[in-house]
């Protein structure tokens, strides 16, 4: 790509000239990044960076370091606060790895998509490179990967189960979720004289306890929400001899993720343990009150240069491509979704950015070089919660629910998409802006609620195409997803068309599912093919559910326990079955015809192989029969 010949803001510095450059002799603050270094808000440990230094430290970036030795990790010299420490933007180990755990083909997140440019586990890695490089220099680990392995988690590619992730990284305090409070009161309390050691009390962080420590919690254990005592989980030797202990322990993980009424928690690791703070609190919306909120529009208003650094020259970055003409409009999701773990790393409560803020971003991207007046996407987690909030801040902070919108849209939920809609509306009429579209997934169940939002999404934010993710059809595998009825997707679908009926507009949505996915049988997934068939339906994009640490459906896979009921639920723990059941959604493509028939065989559905209108695939043909003989004769 083209980088523009001036930058409108200075880099982090990444090299001792950068150092030299400003005249500094050492930083405060320097963060290691798995990613490549793009210095734009979607990049977590950007943010972060670009955040802490916006609060008047002196911050650098290591981004993706040979993590062979110790030297790559002293290259911006000692810090005078501490090392932060994230895997990146993705589970280092989700990064490379498929569902049928094989190598991608691709990092989206390094120079030119290059793999291997990360150590597998690479919070651990770089957090024990960190202490070699200096052993007196904290260390703060944070990112996804840290924040979803920080109790006892199952882990896939490996198998088994592993202990949290502050034992292997030699790390002195691990942030969860969102981190710019934590991390900010952290750096401030260090800067301050206060010792690592002694920063014990901040929302939104974990530390290692001793025996001891752990013997006075478990003697006084929490007893009921209101009494905000410590909640013993079970042990990490009790969850590895028993699996109903590991489902006990996500139950009771997922009951503590409200900031409002959520208590601390402990785990035993042996003789020592793991305690964690309640959550920290969500960012304020807009620019916050007080006389020094953290808040949305201060994350978006830091100085990013939005492009990737120019030391990858022309060697472009995949994610980059992706998000460098979108705008995030704000974060959080209160789904639930059991496969997905952003509530349990962004939280339920949405937090939103301003009008003002967004309109300056929207500016932002018209000054760039290579911006021709399109904007790819204008979402967040989700295409349209923003500021939807629960009615009362009071029962906002009382309630112990894990979702808002299942089994059904809560009563207290506002589901008003006026103010979205207006914001919409303003960043089309911006100069220089010719299509604003939405590529975030709509939350269709919402959705349905505001017919002048999806009258507005069909006529001006849709390129033909609109994602949207039912996920299944079987009401028995939804319930296990926490999503909606298929029926809610059906009446959006019937909405959306008469929507682009009405805007005069051939349009379509492209439905996204999951095949693997706990409680789903093949029985379920011929069900689901049958729905595709019956709608002309063929998904070219599936899902093969991947079981990431700390998700519930994570708990669901590994125990066979649906933690949320304590009860038990199927799942496809095989690879070859988890291959059956994609075949299944893939049925219309020849390639999978082979494997959706051995599917339809143990299903039971013989009568779904032929050549009538009923029928899913054809049956085998002779050059298919010939080929099948070859290979069975070479596998012996």
């Amino acid at each position: 790509m083209a980088f523009p010949a001036r930058y409108a803001h200075p880099f982090l510095p990444t090299t001792r000239a950068d150092l030299e450059a400003r005249g500094w002799k050492q930083l405060d603050i320097i963060i290691v990044s798995g990613d490549a270094y793009v210095d734009h808000p979607a990049f977590g440990p950007v943010l972060i960076a670009r955040f802490l230094e916006g609060r008047g430290f002196k911050v650098g970036l290591i981004s993706q370091p040979d993590w062979h030795s110790a030297e790559p990790f002293k290259v911006l010299g000692k810090p005078r606060l501490f090392f932060g420490v994230a895997a990146g933007n993705l589970d280092s180990m989700l990064n490379r790895l498929t569902a049928q755990k094989k190598n991608r083909s691709e990092d989206q997140y390094s120079p030119g998509g290059r793999t291997n440019c990360r150590p597998d586990r690479a919070t651990i890695v770089y957090g024990q490179r960190c202490r070699e490089a200096y052993p007196d220099v904290p260390i703060i680990l944070g990112g996804i990967e840290a924040s979803l392995r920080r109790i006892a988690h199952y882990d896939y590619w490996s198998d088994n189960l592993r202990r949290s992730i502050l034992f292997d990284a030699k790390a002195n305090l691990l942030i969860f979720g969102m981190g710019e409070r934590p991390v900010w009161e952290v750096a401030d309390r260090m800067n301050r004289g206060e010792s690592i050691e002694q920063i014990r009390d901040v929302r939104g962080t974990a530390y290692l306890i001793n025996d001891a420590e752990m013997k006075r919690h478990e003697a006084d254990p929490a007893k009921r929400a209101a009494d905000r005592k410590t909640v013993i989980l079970p042990s990490f030797e009790e969850v590895l001899a028993d699996k109903s202990a590991f489902a006990v322990m996500t139950r009771d993980f997922q009951m503590e993720t409200n900031p409002g009424n959520a208590r601390p928690l402990a785990q035993r690791h042996g003789n020592r343990a793991i305690f964690m703070n309640p959550p920290a609190l969500p960012l304020e919306d807009g620019v916050g009150t007080g006389a020094n909120p953290v808040a949305m529009d201060e994350m978006y208003d830091l100085p990013f240069n939005r492009v990737p650094h120019p030391m990858y020259k022309n060697e472009g970055i995949p994610a980059y491509e992706t998000v460098k003409h979108s705008v995030v409009l704000m974060r959080g999701c209160f789904g639930g979704c059991t496969f997905c773990s952003i509530t349990e790393h962004e939280g339920r409560v949405i937090q939103s950015r301003s009008a003002e803020s967004v309109l300056r971003e929207v500016r932002a991207l018209r000054r760039m070089g290579d911006f021709r007046g399109t904007i790819t996407d204008l979402g967040g987690p989700t295409a349209n919660m923003y500021k939807l909030k629960c009615k009362s801040e009071d029962i906002e902070k009382k309630c112990r629910k894990l979702s808002c919108v299942h089994p059904g849209v809560c009563e207290n939920l506002q589901t008003d998409h006026g103010p979205l809609i207006d914001l919409m509306r303003e960043v089309r009429q911006e100069e220089g802006i010719k299509h604003v579209f939405i590529a975030s997934g709509v939350r269709y169940d919402l959705a349905e609620r505001s017919p002048e939002y999806v009258k507005e999404l069909a006529a001006h934010h849709v390129g033909g195409q609109l994602s949207v993710a039912p996920e299944h059809v079987s009401p028995r595998v939804l319930e296990k997803m926490k999503k909606p009825g298929i029926e809610s997707f059906e009446r959006f679908q019937t909405m959306f068309a008469c929507a682009s009926e009405e805007a005069g507009k051939e349009q379509y949505d492209i439905p996204y599912f999951i095949s693997g996915h706990p409680g789903s049988t093949l029985e379920d997934m011929v069900e689901l093919a049958l729905w595709l068939k019956k709608n002309g339906k063929r998904p070219r994009q599936v899902q093969d559910f991947i079981p990431t640490p700390m998700a519930v459906a994570t708990t669901m896979y590994y125990t066979g326990i649906d933690p949320l009921k304590m009860e038990p639920v199927y799942t496809a723990r095989g690879l070859r079955e988890k291959r059956l059941q994609k075949a299944l959604l893939l049925y219309w493509n020849p390639e999978h015809w082979p494997m959706a028939r051995e599917a339809l065989e143990q299903a039971g559905r013989e009568d779904l192989i032929g050549r009538g209108p009923t029928a899913l695939v054809p049956p085998e043909s002779a050059g298919e029969a010939e080929r099948r003989r070859r290979e069975e004769r070479r596998a012996r």
